[in-house]
This record gives structure tokens, sequence and C-alpha cells, in this order.
């Protein structure tokens, strides 16, 4: 429909594929699989887990943390579409096709992608990568991703 879009990445940790772990295409379908869709109202963040199989019958557990942020700079083709309906019309919003930012939201995912099936943990990764994303803490994305991704996670039945 004319308020649905297409998920794209817009970052990836780690930018290339490790020789054993390829990037798993298509990712960005199973982020929202009601489809990618614009709001009115900022919704709370939601949390699943996917499972993939590859074709060597690999699983890779994807776990999905969705929240939505205010659009910026929003160019709107049909002021009219569904979404929209409702918002306050400003003199001249008509012509330049802008919508004000706290009208609109957009999804945004945040996916974890593991051989291992540990959600409650991924869980509270992406809530802690979430948290520093959305309170703007001095800390780089890529420096937190990449101390998650050295810890050492405890086999099944072993000591915590």
């Amino acid at each position: 429909g004319p308020t649905e879009g297409l998920g794209k990445i817009i970052q990836r940790f780690p930018q290339k594929d490790w020789e054993d772990t390829p990037f798993p295409q298509g990712i960005e379908l199973f982020c929202q699989p009601g489809g990618w869709q614009l709001s009115k109202e900022r919704k709370q963040p939601t949390f699943f887990m996917v499972v993939l199989t590859d074709i060597d019958s690999e699983r890779h557990y994807c776990s999905c943390l969705t929240f939505y942020e205010a659009e910026i700079n929003l160019q709107v083709r049909d002021l009219h579409a569904s979404v929209f309906k409702g918002t306050k019309e400003i003199e001249g919003e008509e012509e330049s096709g802008l919508i004000q930012p706290a009208e609109v939201f957009a999804p945004k995912s945040l996916v974890l992608v593991s051989r291992l099936d540990y959600p409650e943990i991924f869980r509270a990764c992406l809530g802690l990568i979430y948290t520093v994303y959305v309170d703007s803490l001095n800390v780089s994305l890529e420096t937190l991703i990449a101390n998650l991704c050295s810890c050492l996670v405890p086999a099944s039945g072993g000591s915590q």
C-alpha cells in the first residue's frame, strides 16, 4: 500500500562477512514480518526472535528489537495516504510535501544473528545497544558491539 515501504540495511557489524559466517541475505524481510509501515504515533519497542535455517541445515537465531523514530525530512508524495489522515494541515505544507517530524514515526530494527540460542542474553545486548543509541551516550556503537562480540558465553549446563 501507499504507507508501506521496504526495509534496508543501514549499518552492519562486521562490515565484511567472516569466512565461516556469511551475512544472511534478506534479513531485513524478517525484521518486520507485517511490513515496514510508518506510524502516526511512537510505538513501544518490541522484541522477538526467529530461527533461520540455511542451505546446510545450520540454524541462525535472529533476535530483533524494533523501535520507532521520529522521521525528519520525510518527503511525501500523497498527503492523503491513510497514515496521514487527521494530521494538522499547516499553510504551505501541501506545496512543499514536508510533514512535521513529530507527526510521522518510522520503524528501525536492531538485529543480532547467532548460532547460539540465548534469547534473554540477546535481548539484554540489544537493549544495551538501544539505550546507548537513543540516549546518545558517549560510546561508539562499533566499540560497544566489538566488546559484546568478544564476550564468552558458557555452554549449556555449564557454570555461570
